[in-house]
């Protein structure tokens, strides 16, 4: 797609170009307005050197106090549609009481959203399981699941009038892979049958919050956000082929065959069975989720992941590693700062996935994005960081979203991770992503050349 006369590429009618963000990584406030504490809070009190630079959540983008401000640079930069969450530490601290200082600063924010023309798009978790439930088990556990499906109810009773676009999880894949297959994230558990719990349950409060969303009768819609990694396999050898089969079933069709199909893949099922890891269910379950599947889907997309035939292989794997090796592209261009893989025809390949066996359910890019240390060495004597690197990243990506389009796949909308730089778990503010430059010790924001560009796009609904 590179090189040769320039294109016009222009986009459907009504598209939503935006930026996502989350509560826990720009609200800070963390122990402001009654907000009780998640597993960030906590985490970052007893180990605070597992953060870069030690920085935590407590602050991050203070958009908890300069959201009106930051609603109007949102629009200052031609953004029609923006995605947060709710803080469900914040929402519920107690986990049955809605707190009222909670409801009046999310109130004014959609307010605020709405009165400048941005279309606001509700998530209700982002990884902040709050601490209380954590102490129960999380997403282990049952209770949590209906605590969740009562936050849910509450959080539609509340603001269903005026928002008519929710998602009921980003990435649900990540609590799981970072925080029970790995260290990333607390409760820093290493345990695949409890990891399949955790994944079971997250889908089914998803599909219960979904019948609760309905039950109420409001006009919007509900979907889900993913964040989905093509499997490329090394060669078209079978053994290769099975491998990257395998981690697409870990990875995607675990969380996207439930979603929208409202059923898992057989070879999931039976994959789990063989080696004892199946979830425990009750009946009703499945039901449930077959029945309350998303309106739309929304796609984060990254980087692929690519993989090989284990090498050695693992006579009782306990990690989806077990089944696969990785694979490094002899071609790969990698963004050195984050160490991920740059390939923008991925976002075409999910496109056309989406379109051949999902229905063509309608969806959005709901994060893509380039995190880039240290960017100052690229700022100008009137303080503008120069990121034409972040420009070329999104302008490419956008050309294979173009092309999946135009090929008939149902997307209607494009957002960037994300509108001002922000605060990102154990990274803290090491990688930025923003439009807006955030100084972390005053809070000032500056615009970036990508703002500029991002403006020019907007207005123009393409390039």
């Amino acid at each position: 797609m590179r090189g040769g006369t320039e294109m016009d590429y222009s986009f459907p009618e009504g598209f939503l170009w935006g930026a996502a963000s989350s509560a826990t990584q720009t609200e800070g406030a963390s122990q402001e307005g009654g907000k009780a504490q998640n597993i960030w809070d906590y985490w970052y009190t007893i180990e605070p050197e597992k953060f870069f630079h030690e920085v935590g959540p407590g602050t991050a983008s203070d958009f908890y106090h300069q959201f009106k401000t930051d609603v109007q640079r949102m629009a200052d930069i031609g953004m029609n549609s923006f995605r947060t969450s709710l803080s469900w530490a914040r929402l519920i601290p107690d986990g049955r009481n809605v707190n009222p200082e909670a409801v009046q600063f999310y109130q004014s924010l959609i307010d605020e959203l709405l009165e400048k023309g941005i279309r606001p798009i509700i998530n209700l978790y982002h990884f902040d399981m709050p601490l209380h439930l954590q102490e129960k088990g999380g997403w282990e556990s049952r209770e949590v699941v209906e605590a969740y499906v009562h936050y849910a109810k509450e959080a539609f009773r509340l603001f269903g009038g005026q928002v008519k676009d929710w998602t009921t999880f980003n990435e649900p894949i990540v609590p799981v892979e970072m925080g029970y297959l790995n260290h990333y994230h607390y409760p820093c558990v290493v345990d695949m049958k409890r990891a399949v719990q955790v994944a079971f349950h997250s889908m089914l409060a998803s599909a219960k919050a979904i019948e609760q969303y309905r039950k109420l009768g409001h006009d919007g819609k509900v979907g889900i956000i993913l964040n989905l990694t093509p499997s490329y396999p090394r060669s078209d050898n079978e053994a290769d082929e099975k491998a990257a089969e395998t981690a697409d079933l870990f990875f995607n069709r675990s969380f996207l065959d439930p979603s929208v199909l409202g059923r898992y893949p057989e070879e999931l099922t039976a994959l789990l069975n063989q080696h004892h890891m199946l979830p425990h269910y009750v009946e009703g379950d499945m039901e449930t989720i077959a029945s309350h599947t998303v309106d739309f889907l929304g796609v984060n997309y990254y980087q692929p992941r690519r993989v090989q035939a284990k090498e050695h292989p693992v006579s009782n794997p306990t990690l989806p590693e077990h089944f696969f090796d990785p694979y490094v592209w002899p071609e790969r261009r990698m963004n050195p700062y984050r160490g991920w893989e740059i390939y923008e025809k991925g976002l075409y390949d999910i496109a056309l996935n989406i379109k051949d066996h999902y229905n063509n359910i309608p969806w959005y890019v709901a994060e893509n994005g380039m995190g880039v240390s240290d960017e100052e060495r690229f700022m100008d004597e009137d303080g503008m960081i120069h990121d034409d690197y972040r420009i070329e990243f999104l302008e490419e990506h956008l050309k294979w979203l173009h092309k999946g389009i135009k090929e008939g796949s149902n997307c209607y909308g494009f957002h960037m991770w994300t509108f001002v730089d922000n605060w990102s778990w154990l990274n803290a503010y090491k990688n930025r992503y923003g439009f807006y430059r955030v100084d972390v010790e005053t809070q000032q924001r500056s615009l970036k050349k990508s703002g500029h560009w991002f403006k020019e796009v907007s207005r123009n609904n393409g390039f």
